[in-house]
């Protein structure tokens, strides 16, 4: 860090010069990254309905996704007005070598007509297998609808289905960065030239936070080379690498200020500075990057994406703040000082009185604040976890009006029905084979089973089904399904939606104790390296806990029960499995980024002090003057970087952004301003304790300023 300090003042135009080239070149190489990024990437690859929807693809030619078009007409879907244009598209589609299978109610036998035509018969569907795979299919799709769906000759046209979700979320969330940058920028500025008092110092945490974005595009462009990489990534790079600039520059810059207040000269104070704010962003990085990590231990890469994005910008943010701030501190001089220094002593300043206020009454605001944070996260106890489907779209949306149109209009939807694979059915005597399906369609809510379609020793059998997807019908069915004794014991594979989300819950939950128990363990050995205690870092814990349970339950009540409108999104009764669990992983890591802030202050108050039971509630109160303000404004902006996220059209990423908003502010208020104090002050000096023999390693490996 000292040599860090010694280079920028050396050499601060040089360092500048070469960053604005690595920048740029970045941005050139990294931006581009859009538009090789997919929609997918919810479900578990290797899980029992991916091998079926595999099997399905490779060897019965189905495609990769599915295209619904719908075409309606006031006259009826058999008026010649609506014939023509469906056996038209019916033809575009056949004829494409992007499509692999076409079924349209022009041209299916009558016995199966009914499940292509609406109930009243004003619309007529088109069934399309996509090929191309995950990543190309929704290209596909994109590239057949704006061809072939318009209206035409009073004929309503939609397109709908996974291809075609998949694309329109691809789209939206392109749209949505720029929305949001644009929401993100103007007030995160404004916030900064309100802490900084100065335009100049306002606009380098912007700086930083949009090299460390461009960093991390470039990263993720490579990655897209042996990896899928999640489009959703982008919002997170983008939300994350100016939230993080922003905290790391706002830490160095009033660390830099508060030494020149002492009195120290500008150099020196900046060596002072890198010493001790600049190794606490290195630390602090480092508690954000390692329970972000943990999300490529999941089977999807959508969870794996987030950690790409998320250690990648991390990385930058911090090598940027560490880099350029400097820097840009010994370049500009006085007009970065601002307001160096505080008007009036410590103890008159708002964060000591309102800290010395809890200090005072620790047991009783200790215990409304838990209850309160219990009490909002009660109804995160009733979750129930769905997979994402068109109605994560606007309502505006094609996709989502095609699902509408099937949920309501059409007899059987083609999103709850049941597909069971025998990969091997060479043999089986096709008595055996009726009494499975027979046995199948006994199942409750099971509708009708389609005969075996057979190839190359495989089989398979449509199961329709009348169960509402993600609810305790569905999941009775998939047991009555499982139940069934298999045709001559062979394997037998099922996919369709309710399996898909199963198999992913499944997927979640079953490595979720490796992933929570990794994540406490090097939280809790990073804290005892910071603290050298015991149980500090076990408050940490319980105490993040405890605040993201809160912002939870909010989720569940507003997301999942539709409570204030759904916040403008279409509730389902369910939670898509994949948000919380990286909202745990981003939350929890940027919760330890406060806490390192804090603690670090107040251990240094406290090393400084004459270490007495009265020390301790000054050691807080000093660690909480020093670093309030900043920990306050650095929440502040993060919130609104994250807030931003809200203004998206995508129903996940709006629960997303405003569950990280809604986490951050809690953890910077409740938490740190008033749970931190309280509990530090019932426990007295015990916050320090360890036993002898982890004392003499902390004083051997630990960290100290």
């Amino acid at each position: 860090m000292e040599r860090l300090a010694r280079m920028a003042l050396a050499a601060p135009r040089r360092i500048l010069i070469i960053a604005a080239l690595m920048v740029v070149a970045a941005a050139v190489f990294g931006v581009p990254v859009a538009q090789k990024l997919t929609a997918g990437g919810f479900s578990d690859p290797g899980a029992e309905s991916s091998r079926a929807a595999d099997l399905l693809t490779r060897k019965f030619g189905q495609g990769d996704m599915q295209l619904l078009i719908v075409v309606s007409s006031p006259d009826g879907a058999m008026s010649p007005a609506a014939r023509a244009v469906g056996t038209e598209i019916a033809a575009e589609l056949h004829a494409s070598p992007n499509v692999a299978t076409v079924n349209s109610a022009w041209d299916t036998p009558h016995p199966a007509l009914t499940e292509l035509l609406s109930k009243d018969g004003k619309a007529g569907l088109i069934v399309a297998g996509i090929g191309g795979g995950e990543k190309h299919a929704q290209d596909n799709a994109t590239e057949l609808t704006d061809r072939l769906v318009r209206d035409r000759d009073g004929v309503s046209v939609l397109a709908g289905g996974t291809a075609m979700v998949n694309s329109q979320i691809t789209a939206q969330s392109q749209r949505d960065l720029l929305l949001m940058e644009s929401i993100a920028i103007p007030f995160s500025f404004l916030v900064l030239v309100w802490v900084f008092g100065g335009l100049l110092a306002a606009a380098l945490p912007v700086v930083v936070g949009v090299s460390a974005i461009l960093g991390s595009l470039a990263v993720l462009h490579v990655i897209t080379w042996f990896a899928e990489v999640s489009v959703f990534a982008l919002n997170l790079c983008m939300a994350m690498g100016l939230a993080l600039a922003i905290d790391y520059t706002l830490l160095m810059i009033s660390r830099y200020r508060d030494e020149l207040a002492d009195g120290g000269e500008p150099g020196d104070a900046l060596v002072r500075t890198m010493a001790t704010a600049g190794r606490t962003v290195v630390f602090s990085a480092t508690t954000v990057v390692l329970p972000m990590s943990t999300l490529v231990l999941f089977p999807m890469y959508f969870l794996k994406s987030f950690a790409y994005a998320g250690v990648a910008t991390v990385v930058f943010a911090a090598l940027a703040a560490l880099v350029l701030t400097p820097a840009a501190i010994v370049l500009l001089g006085d007009r970065l000082r601002g307001r160096a220094g505080q008007s009036k002593p410590v103890e008159r300043q708002f964060w000591y009185r309102s800290t010395r206020f809890v200090l005072r009454r620790p047991v009783a605001i200790g215990l409304a604040v838990v209850t309160l944070l219990v009490l909002l996260g009660l109804p995160f106890t009733g979750v129930r976890w769905g997979f994402p489907d068109d109605r994560v779209l606007p309502a505006s949306a094609s996709a989502h009006q095609v699902g509408d149109r099937l949920r309501d209009d059409f007899v059987n939807n083609s999103a709850t029905a049941v597909t069971v694979v025998l990969p091997d059915s060479a043999g089986i005597p096709a008595v055996e084979m009726r009494r499975y399906a027979t046995e199948l369609g006994a199942v409750i809510d099971v509708s009708a089973v389609s005969p075996p379609v057979q190839k190359d020793g495989s089989s398979y059998l449509t199961v329709s089904s009348t169960a509402p997807l993600f609810s305790d019908a569905s999941e009775a069915q998939l047991d009555g399904l499982h139940a069934v004794a298999a045709p001559a014991g062979r394997e037998v594979l099922i996919t369709g939606a309710a399996q898909l989300n199963r198999d992913s819950v499944d997927a979640i939950t079953s490595r979720l104790p490796v992933v929570l128990g990794l994540i406490a363990v090097i939280t809790f050995v990073l804290l005892f390296l910071l603290t050298g205690s015991l149980v500090l870092p076990l408050k940490a814990l319980v105490l993040n806990v405890l605040s993201l349970s809160a912002a939870f339950g909010a989720l569940v009540w507003i997301f999942q029960d539709g409570h204030l409108g759904a916040f403008g999104t279409t509730p389902t009764g369910t939670l898509v499995a994949n948000i919380p669990v990286l909202l745990f992983c981003i939350a929890f890591g940027l919760s330890m980024d406060y806490e390192v802030f804090l603690l670090s202050r107040i251990r240094e108050y406290w090393l400084a002090s004459g270490r007495t039971a009265a020390d301790v509630g000054e050691s807080v109160a000093l660690g909480l003057a020093r670093t309030g303000r900043v920990v306050t404004a650095a929440a502040l902006v993060m919130s609104i970087s994250f807030a931003a996220l809200i203004a998206a059209n995508v129903s996940f990423m709006r629960m997303f952004g405003l569950g990280l908003a809604m986490a951050v502010l809690m953890d910077a208020t409740l938490v740190r301003m008033m749970l931190v104090p309280a509990f530090m002050q019932v426990m007295g000096r015990w916050n320090w304790w360890a036993p002898k023999p982890l004392a003499r390693l902390h004083d051997r490996f630990g960290f100290t300023d």
